[in-house]
């Protein structure tokens, strides 16, 4: 039977999101990192961008972990494994601690994580003390490590706020933000870690910065239950899937490919950008990413387009998810009205917003089983086509994201989180099922533009990607 396991932890979050709770998860990833130590970091809720710069300052994989998309079991094992080879394990939280069904809190709470919470020292002094003061007492049964300053000015302003600390909260230490380690952003939130050429830099800086200014010993243990640990059937052995991974298609879960793999499929990337064809596959997943900013180049890779157009034709499985799906379509419009004809095969088209334009956790039943997952775009989508099915939001929220598909095609604007259900990701990808699972498109009626769908933060939950550092 399994052992409990024991490894210092700790849950960085902060009263709101743009504190920097990236920056700093990054900055002590890479510390400790440089000081020999092996580090594990974590995501609260999905996100695709911030486990990326995480990656690189740990030099280890990181993962989603979230009560309700990974659940309770998932994330369970995730911790427990992880306790087992690392030194240290860092969670980076979502949005504010408290904020959301499930929050932040509930995740730490649940797991015994102690919280480590970031302010934003900007244009502050004692009144540091009494908000972290309020984040450490709001919920009496909340596990606190302490507090962290960033964006701190002077030395004497880094003095001011950890003087204003009371009733013994421990102080964490301060970032300035003169040290030129802010992690830059756009639309759908910070800039690929591939896309930073001086990423390194910034986080050995960020790193320097926090050791000059805090206690670099390790929090103490957490204890991490053992998990039951259920094998994956090979319900995948032999499948080749082709998986977009390139500058314009990067936003994939590590749990979702790990997944595919333990039922046996054998995944093979390729740039829809760069390469001329498809790799040998019996399979195509187009995850999201960034098409808007290469539908350009998209469009004038035609050997590609005929290419998966061949694939589709062929009546193999495809799966296409939020960028994915802008690919497929007639054509992609920018921001600054630049249009492109991209693969067709998904009749519409869709703009990019300069506003938020949909923001919510989904769970979609599919006629494959039940898949939960989130939703995060900047473009609206026009089609003739009918959804086989929407998404619904698990906290109220006004998300019902369509899900279209023609025989072994299926689009969506989710972001399906693989291991909520693998029997039925394994029918999405598996090269011959019965042909009533297929499905068929209802390509009737006039056109129709899929909600805006927009959210107030507050309805969503704590599941939800941060905007920002």
């Amino acid at each position: 039977m399994n052992q409990p396991r024991h490894c210092p932890a700790v849950l960085i979050a902060a009263p709101a999101s743009g504190q920097g709770k990236t920056t700093v998860t990054a900055a002590l990833a890479r510390l400790h990192r440089n000081l020999g130590r092996k580090v594990r970091v974590f995501k609260c809720g999905p996100d695709f961008l911030d486990p990326m710069i995480h990656e690189r300052a740990s030099g280890a994989p990181v993962y989603q972990l979230d009560m309700w998309m990974v659940g309770e079991q998932e994330s369970r094992r995730l911790l427990w494994e992880a306790a087992g080879e690392a030194d240290l394990i860092l969670i980076e939280g979502v949005m504010g601690l408290f904020d959301g069904t499930p929050s932040s809190a509930d995740l730490a709470r649940h797991f015994g994580v102690p919280v480590l919470a970031v302010i934003d020292g900007t244009a502050m002094a004692q009144t540091f003390g009494a908000l972290a003061l309020g984040l450490a007492r709001y919920q009496a049964d909340l596990p606190f490590a302490g507090v962290l300053a960033n964006r701190v000015g002077t030395v004497r302003h880094a003095q001011l706020l950890e003087g204003s600390l009371t009733e013994g909260l421990r102080w964490y230490g301060a970032l300035s933000r003169e040290t030129g380690i802010e992690l830059p952003s756009r639309h759908l939130g910070l800039v690929q870690a591939s896309e930073l050429n001086d990423l390194d830099l910034r986080l050995d800086a960020a790193a320097e910065a926090l050791a000059g200014s805090c206690e670099v010993a390790l929090p103490p243990p957490v204890e991490f239950a053992a998990p039951e640990l259920i094998e994956a059937e090979p319900l995948l052995a032999g499948v080749r899937i082709a998986v977009a991974r390139d500058e314009a298609f990067a936003f994939t879960y590590g749990a979702s490919l790990d997944l595919l793999r333990a039922m046996g499929a054998e995944l093979r990337f390729f740039s829809p950008i760069h390469d001329q064809l498809l790799p040998d596959a019996d399979s195509l997943y187009l995850p999201g990413g960034y098409p808007e900013l290469h539908h350009q180049a998209l469009s004038q890779n035609t050997a590609m387009l005929q290419a998966i157009r061949g694939h589709h034709a062929a009546g193999k499985p495809l799966l296409a998810e939020c960028g994915g799906m802008l690919y497929l379509l007639d054509s992609l419009t920018d921001v600054e009205g630049t249009r492109a004809e991209l693969l067709g095969l998904l009749q519409g088209d869709a703009v990019m917003q300069k506003r938020l334009a949909a923001l919510a956790l989904q769970t979609v039943e599919l006629p494959e089983g039940v898949l939960r997952g989130h939703t995060y775009h900047h473009s609206l989508t026009s089609t003739q086509w009918q959804p086989i099915a929407r998404g619904l939001s698990p906290n109220g929220g006004r998300g019902a994201e369509a899900v279209y598909r023609q025989g072994r095609m299926t689009a969506s604007y989710v972001h399906f989180y693989f291991p909520s259900n693998p029997a039925a990701v394994a029918a999405l990808f598996a090269p011959e099922r019965d042909a009533a699972i297929a499905g068929k498109p209802a390509p009737t009626g006039g056109r129709v533009q899929q909600p805006s769908n927009d959210h107030h933060l507050t309805n969503v939950g704590a599941g939800l990607p941060a905007i920002g550092p």
